[in-house]
């Protein structure tokens, strides 16, 4: 009998919550448009701002201040979107902040922590605008937001933080963080597809790139998808304490077996609870993909937004990561729905893997 798919990717996109599901066919059943000012226009648009106040209250701020987006790229773009001045970005963003247009790199340490040498060289220059992800998509490090604010600041930029990864894993407050405008996506947390946000702090004006109509606060054009932000909320609800305990210990669970034997890439640092990104020695990060994806078993090579190929991680080799260990080095993202059966079914996977496509053995850091 074929063993049940395991699916190990949820920083690419987490299985839908049933209450998402749920929300979203109410949502689809909603016949008006929330700008339409009869009934059932009045009642999708009562639809609509329950879910916001939801949103927002995940991140510590007002519903007025949530633009609804179709995602979390079309957010990075809408804040990077904001400054036609100088912008700074640190080199381990997600490629829609890199891509976004000309920006100075932040360096990153060995660990993928900001080095403060080089933030300072990049505030020196004068940006208008500068972005950093809170939690990183590949390797799930957590960068020390508030204690870059208040330099960027002082500094006259504005912040940008990308929380898409660290929504329902870390707390995440927009005024806590310092942050002027932050990122997130309902389906990284088991939502829909096809929503997110652009949370702006309090008093802060912005100009849409979608024009056309007075939605959002004329800060973001078009109908609002009404069944997506219910699902977003619902997926925000579902989040619960004892879950994310559960999905530590899943995660303590997989290095562990592997200790010794997988190179856990920025171990020694602090990192969201669901993500491991790690080497095995001597097998590419592509021959891992296709044999773990022949067993059943869903992981990547980085982030999904780069799929159809698989190529060595600009996060890692901005982190200074040994060309050996970068390019056999994977992601595995755990998530609501992920057993321990799963994870041991995984290690016993990459071992198989390991004795069977391993050209040479490179040494584990800290190993004998």
């Amino acid at each position: 009998m074929a063993s049940r798919p395991v699916y190990l990717d949820c920083n690419a996109s987490m299985p839908m919550r049933p209450e998402a599901v749920a929300a979203c066919m109410e949502g689809l059943a909603l016949a008006g448009n929330p700008a339409s000012v009869h009934a059932p226009g009045r009642k999708a648009r009562a639809a609509l701002e329950r879910a916001r106040a939801v949103i927002a209250g995940a991140v510590g701020a007002d519903a007025r201040n949530v633009v609804l987006t179709s995602g979390a790229t079309e957010a990075n773009f809408l804040a990077m979107s904001q400054t036609s001045g100088r912008r700074a970005v640190s080199a381990v963003e997600h490629p829609s902040i890199l891509e976004a247009g000309a920006a100075a790199r932040i360096g990153v340490d060995r660990n993928g922590i900001i080095d403060p040498a080089s933030l300072d060289i990049a505030l020196s220059s004068g940006p208008t605008l500068v972005s950093i992800m809170l939690v990183n998509n590949e390797t799930g490090v957590i960068q020390d937001i508030e204690a870059l604010s208040g330099q960027i600041r002082e500094a006259g930029a504005l912040l940008h933080v990308d929380a898409v990864q660290a929504l329902g894993r870390i707390p995440v407050d927009i005024d806590r963080l310092g942050a002027d405008m932050i990122s997130i996506s309902a389906h990284k947390i088991g939502g829909p597809r096809g929503i997110g946000a652009l949370v702006l702090r309090d008093g802060l004006e912005i100009d849409a790139v979608f024009r056309g109509g007075g939605q959002e606060r004329r800060r973001r054009g078009g109908t609002e998808n009404v069944a997506g932000a219910m699902g977003f909320a619902a997926a925000i609800d579902a989040v619960a304490g004892d879950e994310t305990v559960r999905i530590a210990a899943l995660r303590e669970r997989l290095e562990g077996a592997l200790a010794g034997e997988a190179e856990i890439v920025a171990r020694d640092v602090a990192r969201v609870i669901n993500c491991t990104a790690l080497a095995m020695p001597g097998v590419s990060s592509a021959v891992q993909v296709m044999n773990f994806d022949l067993e059943g078993i869903a992981i990547s090579a980085g982030s999904a937004c780069s799929s159809g190929k698989v190529s060595r991680s600009h996060v890692l080799d901005a982190m200074g990561t040994e060309r050996e260990i970068a390019d056999s080095t994977i992601r595995v993202s755990i998530g609501w729905t992920t057993t321990e059966a799963e994870i041991d079914r995984f290690t016993d996977v990459w071992r198989a893997i390991l004795a069977r496509c391993a050209t040479r053995r490179v040494p584990v850091s800290g190993s004998a």
